[in-house]
């Protein structure tokens, strides 16, 4: 598996696209001092599907945010601090403001029990009925867009971390859009992800593990994966994990299942976002991949490819550059912006990641091109 010099054109084509595209993200915040609502403290809280990685990486970069912009005074927040719950309750506790208030009982989550989740979304709309019970409403993964981003209530809600809003119907067109919802959105980026691994690697055949549900397929980008199969012509190998479930233990092993059944039939892996991809299991599927020399992509970022995935484009540091953009929705919201009308653009960064040491263990020869256009190198693997 070797990468030639003669494959750098069309890295450095799609590295100029990513810088293109992430170019377009919200520059600065408003000049605009922080204001009551109406006398009161803005009023918020949180739904999600269940508990992940990424959701309390956004809700924290966001209150940061909040913090840079005078909403919020500045604290640091203690990095013993794991999950969004455990968040929650640390700025319902803790977060001084003068003109928000993180509601103690305004954490919601559905513990990806399917059952339990038509009944949360039930109780969760009702309160958002309530004359000035809610405010602003954030809205972690597609579960909770899906059940939020709905014309049953009026409160501003911010859907944010759903990896193809599109796909399960969260980006309507302008005239049926519901006014009063927000949805993080950044429409190329899976393409470009698979694009770049496909310049790189110039693999035939590439594995996909994900749940054979509607927001299985939604999280792992099927529809573009097949498309971009048919005009590059390599073949996909799909095998079907469970993700949304309430048993972890089940969704850990369904993906190294997968894996194992994978990688005896693809030349690489794309690790799409799903319950079962996480910091129990990570360390097993790349010593499975790197055993049988399979280079792997992860749809998750740096901290992934710190952790023995070949390579990914990352996302920013601690997410800081997407809580920046997070945080001023959040205040041209309270400004009386309809949050339809911003623009659904992510701020997710465009940094090519590599592991150093993955790439020797499945004997990937990185040429000089390949490392000048890397922005961040990771020489081991290192453990959780």
């Amino acid at each position: 598996m070797i990468i030639k010099s003669g494959k750098a054109g069309p890295l450095l084509w799609l590295v100029g696209l990513c810088l293109l595209l992430s170019g377009g993200a919200l520059q600065g915040a408003e000049s605009v001092p922080p204001m009551l609502n109406k006398g009161h403290k803005w009023r918020v809280a949180y739904y999600q599907g269940g508990e992940y990685y990424d959701y309390y990486q956004y809700l924290k970069a966001t209150t940061e945010g909040l913090m840079v912009q005078g909403w919020i005074s500045p604290q640091t927040i203690p990095s013993q601090l794991t999950t969004a719950k455990d968040l929650w309750r640390w700025l319902a506790e803790n977060a001084q403001s003068d003109y928000l208030e993180f509601l103690p009982d305004g954490f919601y989550s559905a513990g990806w029990d399917r059952n339990y989740r038509t009944e949360l979304r039930e109780r969760v709309i009702t309160r958002l009925n309530q004359d000035n019970e809610v405010n602003l409403l954030f809205a972690l993964g597609s579960w909770a867009g899906i059940d939020m981003a709905v014309g049953r209530h009026a409160v501003p809600t911010m859907v944010i971390s759903v990896n193809d809003p599109r796909s399960i119907g969260l980006i309507r067109e302008p005239g049926n859009a519901y006014q009063h919802i927000y949805v993080t959105d950044d429409p190329q980026r899976y393409e470009r992800q698979v694009a770049l691994f496909h310049d790189l690697i110039r693999f035939k055949t590439l594995g996909v593990a994900y749940e054979d549900s509607f927001e299985g397929r939604s999280y792992a980008s099927v529809d573009t994966i097949q498309r971009l199969a048919k005009e590059r012509d390599f073949t996909v190998v799909s095998c079907f994990t469970k993700s949304d479930v309430a048993d972890q233990s089940l969704a850990n092993q369904s993906v190294v299942n997968c894996f194992r059944e994978l990688v005896p039939k693809v030349d690489a892996i794309y690790v799409t976002a799903q319950g079962g991809v996480n910091t129990d299991t990570i360390p097993l599927l790349v010593d499975i991949a790197n055993q049988h020399r399979i280079a792997t992509f992860s749809q998750y970022g740096q901290r992934e490819v710190k952790m023995g995935y070949l390579m990914s484009l990352s996302q920013s540091e601690g997410y800081r550059e997407e809580g920046n953009e997070l945080s001023e929705v959040a205040i041209k919201i309270f400004k009386g912006a309809a949050p339809a009308s911003l623009a659904n653009r992510s701020a997710e960064a465009n940094r090519i990641t590599l592991n150093l040491k993955t790439a020797e263990q499945i004997g990937l020869y990185l040429n000089a091109e390949l490392l000048a256009a890397a922005d961040q190198l990771f020489w081991q693997i290192e453990q959780p």
